[in-house]
């Protein structure tokens, strides 16, 4: 049986280096790679390019990079919870794509499909569209423009999830699936992080939503804070 577990988050990024570019996969701070970006900070690897739905908070998940200016470019869909963010970006300091959320994802899944474009409606006639390729198809009866956008290239893609066994099957939960499974699927180089490691065999094969072809290191992460971005209570 393959066994991809390695034994920490030293080992387990020991090879990233400055000028990469990695997936980071989480929806807002839910199922982020807290262990990896942590470990990112501490080796201070600089001039990063992001691609991530979102960039955390000021003091929290890639606002941690974003803090120690290790981050070059951001490429993401939702930036508004990040002061930082916004002070560089109008500075001049950080280079930012802004990507549609579907457009995102699907160049993701591109990536791990082994497509090297896709075609999608989604910002034809808007900035987004600016330099690229625009082509008319007919599709369900209808013409329409669709906008040429290409795959993701993704030295490493850096994911978190609930369950994962020896073999880097992995299992997230709720809101953590929403850009994880198709980050794992895009990286050259994937790596987990998971908050229980099972034996091979333990995990249902139905529950599992990131097979382990995917998945080329995988170890037992630490200590997650979990923080609730935006909380909200009922008045009493």
């Amino acid at each position: 049986m393959i066994n991809r577990v390695v034994k920490n988050v030293e080992e387990a990024t020991k090879d990233i280096k400055d000028g990469m570019t990695l997936m980071v996969g989480g929806f807002g701070l839910c199922g982020i790679p807290e262990n990896c970006i942590a470990q990112l900070v501490k080796m201070g690897v600089k001039d990063l390019t992001c691609i991530s739905n979102n960039a955390g908070v000021d003091d929290f998940g890639l606002g941690l990079l974003l803090q120690t200016k290790q981050i070059k470019k951001m490429i993401s869909s939702y930036v508004g919870e990040n002061d930082e963010f916004e002070r560089q970006m109008l500075s001049g300091e950080l280079e930012v794509e802004l990507v549609p959320q579907g457009t995102l994802a699907t160049r993701c899944m591109a990536a791990g499909y082994g497509m090297p474009v896709i075609y999608t409606p989604a910002g034809v006639g808007t900035e987004v569209a600016i330099g690229k390729e625009v082509r008319k198809f007919t599709f369900n009866g209808e013409e329409k423009e669709y906008l040429e956008e290409k795959a993701f290239e993704a030295d490493f893609a850096i994911v978190k999830a609930w369950k994962g066994d020896t073999a880097g099957n992995l299992v997230y939960r709720s809101t953590a699936r929403n850009f994880n499974p198709m980050m794992a699927m895009g990286g050259k180089i994937t790596i987990a992080e998971v908050e229980e490691l099972v034996p091979a065999g333990e995990l249902d094969p139905d529950h599992i939503h990131t097979p382990g072809i995917y998945v080329h290191r995988v170890f037992q992460g630490e200590k997650y804070e979990k923080r609730i971005e935006q909380r909200t209570v009922r008045k009493k």
